[in-house]
């Protein structure tokens, strides 16, 4: 599966963006698919998964209750809903798939080529 993120921006903090991450082919249903961010000198990092079927999310400590994770399998896309931005989320966010993860966290196979997010104070 190809993925390809889009939606990044300069936005001042406590805006919204959404992220989208469109995926070729016609399996999309078969791929738990996950959003991870990498900031500037730090290590890539979890944001948020949601389940094939969209049945079950998960989210980072840091963005539960300001993302949303969610997804349209008819539409091949998943996407990011970015609440009360702050500065701290400002990072380059990446889409990922797997179809054999045990772990919505981790195990991804498939990675998008990644939207840069700035949150200006």
């Amino acid at each position: 599966v190809q993925l390809q993120a889009s939606g990044g921006g300069l936005v001042q903090a406590g805006g919204s963006l959404r992220l989208s991450c469109a995926a070729s082919g016609r399996t999309f249903s078969s791929y738990d698919m996950g959003w991870f961010r990498q900031a500037p000198g730090k290590e890539r990092e979890f944001v948020s998964a949601i389940t094939r079927s969209g049945g079950s999310t998960d989210y980072a400590v840091s963005v539960r209750g300001r993302f949303t994770i969610s997804r349209d399998n008819a539409k091949n896309t998943v996407y990011l809903q970015m609440n009360s931005l702050k500065p701290e989320d400002t990072a380059v966010y990446y889409c990922a798939a797997t179809r054999s993860s045990p772990s919505l966290r981790r195990g991804y196979n498939y990675w998008g080529q990644g939207t840069q997010v700035t949150v200006s104070s």
